[in-house]
């Protein structure tokens, strides 16, 4: 059975923990934050395109809103050294792949392939922290 003092043990072991890793989380969380706003922005013109009776970006957009989400929140557990952003970190590594992919379709449209070099970039950050954290 887990006593207060037994809590506040790991607490402190996680803290310090993280502690070590202040500065990856802070460069991490400003990878994340800049991947969500060239996601949303990307969000906005795939949803300008598909207006335009251009489907093909319905999808894309999609995409990149929900990755918009997940780095959103990715960087703001990295931002306050969460024991959680581990898992975030995994998945957020995987919306970014899944994002630069569906960008990655359209090839002569610079936005989307500066969103989908983004993506790659916030996706291999992300893994490199999770390796960092030893969950990856």
């Amino acid at each position: 059975m887990l006593t207060l003092l037994s809590i506040g043990l790991v607490t402190l072991q996680a803290a310090q923990g993280a502690g070590e890793h202040a500065e990856h989380f802070n460069k991490c969380a400003t990878v994340c934050s800049g991947c969500q706003l060239v996601c949303d922005s990307c969000f906005k013109h795939c949803l300008t395109l598909a207006g335009e009776a251009k489907k093909e970006h319905a999808e894309t957009a999609q995409y990149c809103s929900d990755c918009a989400e997940c780095c959103k929140a990715c960087a703001t557990l990295c931002a306050r050294q969460s024991p959680l952003a581990a898992p975030m970190l995994q998945c957020c590594a995987t919306c970014c792949d899944k994002c630069a992919e569906s960008c990655d379709r359209m090839k002569d449209d610079k936005q989307m392939a500066d969103c989908a070099k983004t993506c790659r970039d916030c996706a291999k950050h992300c893994r490199d922290m999770s390796k960092m954290l030893g969950k990856g």
